[in-house]
């Protein structure tokens, strides 16, 4: 039942040991085609890598990790850490925000400040938000499961544990990609406490009528499911299937980590043509490292073996709020989404921004929210 702080403190004898592997690398041919239709392209993962082993200083992050504030309590044996940044406003709600992969609870870095501090970020005192935090089972600084059974339902229910622990009787949920999947779940099992989720990754099915007299947004979103399943997905058939498997060269070599990752930094980001055209190499890295650092490659993976499809005919009868980012991966409309929900209070429809929302449009995902929270108790 205990909350205690904790503190980031990575050795530099770490940090020599990933800069001894990188330098041992043994990189592949170069691609045969000019593009990224086979993966990250070797120059530019080199010059990625380049930067990450000469250029890249991980004491910025772990200083500013320390600074918002991470704690640590046990919930069935396995041990969450998470950040927990008040607001100065008392009365603030409790917000807790939940991340997916490949992503880590630095997604939400830029959007810290104005959710807890509105009024310097131009909202208002009454749009203030505590803020919980935590790194999924498996991800990051949590521990990671020793037993199978640690899918969405049970984090969900962890989540609900959290909160109480914290002392919110009440509160709000957020979250896009996996954290999309557990604040469903939060919702769809009405986790005590909960009064209302917003997420940036809305999912649904489409129905019979749907697919017999499909209207531009079906279409389009059919497209992009049967481009996900056709050109996107290989990375989560392996690790819905064998998680251990692609978890030793995860863990073991960190330029096969960071391919893994920055290729889906470039796919699902709302880019002109190369990730960093919307994340810093610096925050790309950051997220890296909290997979690097913590060794888990396999037990991040190990949550599609466990959830995959875990959502599908789930229905939500509390208030729900969603945003629509036009390059998500599958752009559900509305018509689909809402049927998953009997009290859908607001739908977002943003001209910007891709799967990673927090990340990469901070201001117009602050805005979302701030919209969205007001139309719940």
């Amino acid at each position: 039942m205990n909350i205690a702080p904790f503190i980031v403190d990575i050795p530099q004898s770490d940090i020599a040991d990933l800069h001894r592997r990188i330098d041992m690398t043994r990189w592949p041919e170069k691609e045969t085609v000019d593009d990224w239709s086979q993966g990250a392209p070797l120059a530019a993962l080199q010059d990625f890598v380049a930067h990450w082993r000469s250029g890249y200083d991980w004491y910025a992050c772990q200083t500013m990790l320390n600074e918002w504030g991470m704690f640590e309590t046990e919930i069935d044996g396995v041990i969450i850490r998470f950040l927990h940044v008040r607001s100065p406003h008392e009365d603030a709600r409790p917000l807790l925000m939940t991340h997916g992969w490949p992503g880590s609870i630095l997604e939400f870095r830029r959007c810290i400040a104005p959710l807890t501090r509105p009024e310097e970020h131009g909202g208002s005192a009454s749009e203030a938000f505590h803020l919980v935090i935590p790194c999924l089972p498996g991800y990051g600084f949590s521990g990671k499961p020793k037993a199978s059974g640690w899918g969405v339902q049970k984090i969900a229910q962890a989540w609900g544990v959290l909160m109480e622990r914290l002392g919110y009787r009440t509160w709000l949920a957020q979250g896009g990609d996996w954290g999309s999947i557990v604040t469903t779940m939060i919702g769809a099992m009405k986790v005590p406490g909960c009064k209302g989720i917003h997420l940036n990754m809305p999912m649904a099915a489409p129905s019979a009528e749907d697919m017999a007299a499909p209207q531009p947004a079906d279409l389009r979103a059919m497209a992009a499911l049967k481009h996900y399943q056709d050109w996107d997905s290989g990375y989560s058939k392996q690790q819905s299937t064998r998680p251990q498997t692609v978890g030793y060269g995860l863990v073991d070599s960190p330029v096969g980590l960071a391919g893994w990752i920055y290729e889906k930094m470039w796919a699902w980001t709302d880019n002109g043509g190369a990730p960093e055209d919307v994340l810093s190499r610096d925050d790309m890295l950051d997220n890296i490292m909290l997979y690097w650092l913590t060794a888990s490659g396999a037990s991040s993976a190990r949550l599609y073996w466990e959830s995959f499809g875990a959502i599908s005919g789930v229905q939500i009868d509390i208030p729900v709020a969603a945003s629509a980012f036009p390059k998500e991966i599958i752009p559900s409309p509305r018509k689909w989404f809402e049927r998953t929900c009997s009290q859908l209070v607001y739908w977002g429809e943003l001209d910007k921004g891709g799967h990673f929302a927090a990340w990469e449009q901070p201001e117009a995902f602050v805005k979302e929210l701030r919209a969205a929270f007001s139309l719940m108790p």
